[in-house]
């Protein structure tokens, strides 16, 4: 919602303020310049970026517009799961989870936190975690180091696609000057004809390059930097699922594992411990609670 708000608001302030000194909006509408430029820079993601790269870019665009995932619902929702599993743990043995981990996709406590199971990232990272825990004769201080390695590698993959945007908008002012010297030459090859006709030529090259700076610092720039922090908010989030994880591997009480995993959240959706104790203990999915918290 706020993406299309701050769009609205460009628009409606660049084209207030020009119609405000009495300009006329056609002379905006330059379909050939817009050609050029949009064209060409998409033109430059196609030569710099692989097909995997390609797809992450249109799925994070996407993402801009629906918002950020990581909410405070979804700690909550992964802090009842984690509470679920590391109580289960506890009464039945680790060793009783490893089908669950196996195929998490049948297992019925991954059933039971659905919002946590349908982000696939997560729940391989989660699963892989355990995996090696039950294979056993892992040092807690391997594992974390191996649980760092993977979520560096993620995130430099998560990156990627808003590097690619950044540098798409970066390279779109010197596309508008492109546009904007080939108007020039198009109106250099028009000398001698009406003035008006001069003028109107001159006026779309110029428009070549409003266009470029304006796509650049008005749009894409901001949606990178947007992705950007969507990405960061993914790290917190994995990251309050390794300290959940390197407490509990290291035998604490799950109450403590929990509170570990809470303290890594960041705090403008951090829940507090009284909210994540009422959520704990309600049932999930329909299932009785675990006595994780005990």
């Amino acid at each position: 919602m706020f993406p299309i708000i701050g769009i609205l608001v460009v628009l409606g302030c660049i084209a207030g303020g020009y119609l405000m000194e009495k300009g006329n909006l056609l002379v905006l509408m330059q379909p050939a310049e817009l050609l050029i430029i949009g064209g060409a820079a998409i033109g430059t993601v196609l030569i710099g970026n692989p097909p995997y790269i390609l797809k992450s870019i249109v799925s994070s665009l996407v993402a801009v517009f629906k918002g950020g995932h990581y909410t405070a619902t979804t700690y909550l929702d992964t802090l009842r799961f984690l509470n679920d599993f590391f109580g289960t743990s506890r009464k039945n043995g680790i060793t009783a989870l490893e089908n669950d981990l196996d195929e998490p996709e049948k297992s019925a406590l991954f059933k039971r936190h659905p919002s946590f199971a349908k982000d696939k990232e997560a729940m391989h990272f989660f699963c892989d975690t355990m995996r090696t825990l039950l294979a056993g004769g892992v040092e807690v201080h391997d594992l974390d180091q191996i649980m760092e390695t993977d979520l560096e590698v993620l995130h430099k993959q998560a990156l990627l696609p808003a590097a690619a945007i950044s540098t798409m908008a970066d390279s779109l002012p010197g596309l508008g000057i492109v546009a904007a010297v080939l108007g020039v030459v198009i109106t250099m090859s028009a000398l001698g004809g009406p003035p008006e006709e001069i003028g109107h030529k001159v006026a779309a090259a110029l428009v070549g390059t409003f266009l470029g700076i304006l796509l650049c610092y008005g749009f894409l720039g901001p949606m990178a930097a947007n992705i950007k922090k969507q990405t960061n908010a993914e790290s917190e989030y994995f990251l309050c699922l390794r300290m959940g994880l390197l407490a509990f591997m290291k035998g604490v009480p799950p109450i403590l594992a929990l509170e570990a995993a809470r303290r890594a959240i960041p705090h403008h959706v951090r829940p507090t411990f009284q909210e994540m104790d009422k959520a704990c203990r309600k049932p999930a999915g329909g299932a009785p609670a675990s006595e994780a918290a005990a």
